[in-house]
């Protein structure tokens, strides 16, 4: 049975945004005028507005032949929201602009809205504007996300103090190896259609690329424990590159530990399927979408009681540089082996 198929055509621009958005409930105060008129209308009442915006290209920084548009959706919000939580604020609203070919039919549209609306029913965001436009090849899209912070209260990259212990949350690399999963399932494929994907027991490290959520729960149990980070940031592009830039921007070095890196046993055996060792995926890996932060040692004793949070190492001097520990007692330097757009 074929499923129907509408043209875009059909409905237009504006019959298309109608169709895409017209269930929206606005669930923030600060969310004035949404939708539907030229431009949104948001207040903070007193809060400082913190803004972030990311652009994901098909081909560059997802595949369709194995990422389901629902999910490109729901991840497209996410890691816009990540930024907002990294910066110690909270999310209130979105923007979503995409440009799409005609391959793209409004059902297709519609069920990578409806990630869209899923992941802001999770995270209480109003999507309350963007664009759509058509684009010769592929899908684009763009979404910028708004959020609030008690004045004084965001935190930055560049605040992090000699001595503070370096913290993350979650778990590292998964992301990474699910990715390899899937590329490895995408060329069997291309060279044997006929054979059914093998991904038996990879839900874990393959959930965590196609689904990722971000850390909502650490910035909330930040607040409650009075913890204000002294730098934070979210880990996009893997750990090594993150505290690199930590650790330049605050003008520090640091040292890590191999043992204290959070690894997920599923991500460990995962990891060996492919002869790659886990401590590389959790340093380079990308798209965990965990927050690093610096927090004063006085802090320890309120972070122990969150499984969640790994103390993985401690700011240092410039001079000593940026370095990790391994299991086997040796002095590494670390280099930003992170993903990177840019590479061919």
């Amino acid at each position: 049975m074929s499923e129907s198929r509408t043209e875009i055509s059909s409905l237009g621009e504006f019959g298309l945004i109608e169709h895409l958005t017209r269930n929206i409930e606005l669930q923030n105060a600060s969310s004035i005028v949404g939708v539907g008129d030229d431009a949104a209308v948001i207040d903070h009442f007193g809060k400082q507005t913190v803004i972030t915006t990311d652009l994901l290209v098909e081909g560059i920084h997802f595949d369709l032949m194995y990422t389901p548009l629902k999910h490109l959706g729901y991840k497209s919000v996410v890691v816009n929201l990540s930024d907002i939580y990294a910066m110690n604020a909270t999310p209130t609203q979105i923007t979503v602009s995409i440009a799409f070919s005609n391959r793209f039919s409004v059902e297709a549209l519609s069920e990578f809205y409806e990630g869209i609306y899923a992941a802001c029913e999770k995270y209480g965001v109003d999507l309350v504007g963007g664009d759509t436009s058509s684009s010769q090849k592929g899908f684009v899209i763009s979404v910028t996300a708004i959020g609030e912070v008690t004045p004084g209260k965001y935190v930055r990259r560049d605040t992090a103090k000699k001595g503070d212990l370096i913290c993350c949350s979650g778990d590292l690399g998964a992301a990474y190896v699910g990715l390899l999963f899937l590329e490895r399932e995408k060329q069997i494929y291309l060279e044997s259609p006929q054979v059914q994907p093998d991904l038996e027991g990879e839900s874990y490290v393959i959930g965590r690329l196609l689904k990722p959520e971000a850390r909502k729960d650490i910035v909330e149990f930040l607040e409650i424990q009075n913890i204000v980070p002294t730098s934070m940031m979210d880990i996009s592009d893997g750990l090594s590159s993150e505290i690199l830039h930590i650790c330049e921007q605050s003008k520090l070095g640091c040292v890590l530990y191999e043992e204290k890196l959070p690894i997920a046993e599923e991500m460990r055996k995962a990891a060996f399927k492919f002869e790659i060792d886990p401590t590389a995926c959790a340093l380079s890996g990308g798209e965990d979408y965990e927050l690093l932060f610096t927090m004063s040692q006085s802090d320890y004793e309120k972070i122990v009681l969150n499984e969640q949070i790994s103390v993985i190492g401690y700011m240092t001097d410039a001079e000593e540089g940026m370095k990790i520990n391994t299991r086997g007692g040796q002095v590494h330097p670390i280099s930003a082996q992170g993903w990177n757009a840019f590479k061919k």
